[in-house]
């Protein structure tokens, strides 16, 4: 087992519709598993917002993708482990908010809706024990990618947050 924190110091996010390519750094992270059989657990997932302005609705959601990112690239998230001690993974999971051909999230795979006012708001969630944490599997279409990305409405501010997962 080996617990990770992938952290976003701040970005501003872009609204998309389901089933739209996710450009580039314009959304939290995309997570797709390591290999065909991997498991992963999400534990917690914490935005807070970071805007000037006072009517700043953030439209966040976590949701499985039906459209798998290829080649992660350059990317602007953190991704460490929560035990220095950690060993490498052999199967390390991808993550990041770059990809060369771009994820799509799916319409009707939401799993979380991390809604937030940016100006100040702040959006928690976290799974009491294994049996409440959202799960991914392998690397494949609506099971092995995950993704956090601001929804069509409202007007998106900055946030910063991280979302803590395990790879068994």
């Amino acid at each position: 087992m080996a617990r990770r924190i992938t952290s976003v110091t701040t970005f501003l996010p872009v609204a998309y519709a389901d089933t739209v390519n996710l450009v580039n750094q314009n959304y939290f992270s995309i997570w797709q598993g390591g290999s065909a059989t991997q498991i992963n657990y999400f534990h917690e997932v914490s935005l807070s917002g970071q805007a000037v302005s006072s009517s700043s609705p953030t439209f966040m959601i976590l949701s499985r993708d039906s459209t798998i990112g290829v080649t992660v690239g350059s990317v602007t998230t953190v991704d460490a482990p929560a035990d220095p001690s950690t060993a490498a993974l052999s199967a390390a999971v991808l993550v990041g908010n770059a990809w060369t051909t771009a994820p799509q999230r799916a319409a009707t795979l939401h799993l979380l809706n991390c809604s937030l006012n940016a100006f100040g708001g702040v959006y928690f969630w976290r799974a009491n024990k294994v049996d409440e944490a959202i799960r991914m599997y392998g690397a494949s279409v609506n099971i092995g990618e995950i993704s956090l990305s601001a929804f069509t409405g409202g007007t998106p501010g900055l946030v910063g947050g991280h979302v803590i997962y395990e790879t068994m």
